[in-house]
């Protein structure tokens, strides 16, 4: 009675609201992103607007932010895919044990079943997800088999927003740049000789005129630059049909190449099973296998 009370009480905590884990994160997230439009839309779009750019062009990171804002909402509160005692029988049939990553048998301490090939327990949310890839604090929620779309398209649209942010800014300043003739004048310097213009003269120019433009464009560059790389992680591993957990323990065990799981501790080389070729895995983010599925396929 003592342990069956126990497991209710975490499936419970298993599928508690959003609003039961923490929020920093989310909150910091949602801070910079306000403090970001705030600053684009009271000076840039301003500006650009006097400047006469297409209005189309100006509107792009509001369309990009609402379809961003959505796929945020759908991946915080979609279930990842919580193993339950309900669905194990039915999650565990899904994936074939590897024998390498994965075995056979092993069981999780915390919730009392058989871990299901390429689930994992997440110790922030206090459940096992099947085919676990990592907790995102950013949108306080782990990422697994149901919400990966979620994420996939969360992702690219940051990226994509924040890259048309920048283009735009860009554009603005160097606009500035080109009506005021400037990089074909001079500036004389402390000493009291004159200098063409440079590159670095004319950024202090910038930022000493439209100081928050330029801090905010120096902070969105970085963004674009750092979700860029993280989409060609996430979109090479979503080729590849490999999640970040599957990939970290991957590389973990190539660079010993010896597992202690084999007889006489024989060196082997893994090799990723659950890849079905690029345009099979790409339709896996977005369809998830079923139980009926897999047994078609064997």
């Amino acid at each position: 009675m003592q342990r069956t009370a126990v497991s209710e009480h975490r499936s419970a905590n298993a599928l508690s609201p959003f609003c039961y884990r923490s929020c920093l994160f989310v909150a910091l997230h949602v801070a910079l992103q306000a403090a970001v439009y705030g600053e684009y839309t009271w000076e840039v779009f301003v500006y650009c607007w006097e400047l006469q750019f297409h209005l189309l062009l100006l509107l792009l990171p509001y369309l990009l932010l609402a379809g961003n804002m959505g796929c945020f909402i759908l991946c915080s509160r979609a279930n990842p895919g919580i193993i339950t005692k309900s669905n194990h029988a039915s999650l565990v049939k899904i994936y074939a044990y590897d024998g390498v990553l994965f075995q056979k048998g092993v069981a999780c301490p915390t919730c009392n079943m058989e871990k299901p090939a390429r689930s994992k327990h997440c110790s922030f949310c206090g459940t096992c997800v099947h085919r676990f890839d990592h907790h995102c604090v950013w949108v306080n929620n782990c990422i697994g088999a149901f919400n990966a779309k979620y994420f996939f398209l969360y992702l690219f649209s940051l990226a994509a927003t924040a890259a048309a942010i920048t283009t735009i800014t860009a554009a603005f300043l160097i606009q500035v740049v080109l009506l005021s003739n400037m990089m074909h004048g001079s500036y004389i310097d402390e000493q009291g000789q004159e200098h063409a213009v440079e590159i670095l003269f004319l950024v202090q120019h910038l930022f000493l005129t439209f100081p928050r433009v330029v801090f905010m464009l120096g902070f969105v560059i970085l963004l674009t630059l750092v979700l860029g790389a993280y989409c060609c992680f996430n979109l090479y591993l979503a080729l590849t049909n490999q999640t970040s957990n599957e990939w970290y323990k991957s590389r973990r065990y190539g660079s010993s190449r010896r597992l202690t799981l084999q007889p006489h501790d024989r060196q082997v080389v893994y090799k990723n099973i659950y890849s079905k070729g690029v345009w099979m895995n790409l339709k896996e983010i977005f369809k998830p296998p079923t139980v009926l599925e897999r047994k078609k396929t064997t």
